[in-house]
């Protein structure tokens, strides 16, 4: 699903994998998923940069061990683990997902930028 590179497309995203995860009777990893979709979302509007006529796109996948979110952005630069402390203004997005995630990685995509998943 695409979505606009606005922090207020992240509820939207959110309650489309809500969805999801009720259809698919994954519900008791609610919390967790929202958790890690919400910080990979936020993560590429914040620090993604693409035309503006590309979208940030959300895909689900429904795994025989669980689930596989996917945050496609137009920025080719990796995420990485920040060394930032509690009083830092950011830099826990990708260590919370890294804790939450029973792994986690990236891929390139055939256009420009690349796909963050747990």
């Amino acid at each position: 699903m695409g979505w606009n590179s606005s922090t207020r497309c992240v509820g939207l995203a959110r309650d489309e994998l809500r969805k999801s995860l009720e259809n698919w009777g994954l519900s008791e990893i609610e919390d967790s998923a929202l958790v890690v979709l919400s910080e990979l979302f936020t993560n590429a509007v914040i620090h993604a940069w693409a035309p503006d006529e590309w979208e940030i796109e959300t895909r689900f996948v429904r795994l025989p061990y669980g689930l596989r979110i996917e945050v496609l952005d137009g920025e080719s630069a990796l995420p990485r683990l920040a060394e930032t402390g509690l009083d830092g203004p950011g830099g826990r997005g990708i260590p919370l997902v890294a804790a939450l995630a029973e792994r986690w990685g990236t891929r390139p995509l055939e256009r420009p930028g690349k796909a963050v998943w747990d």
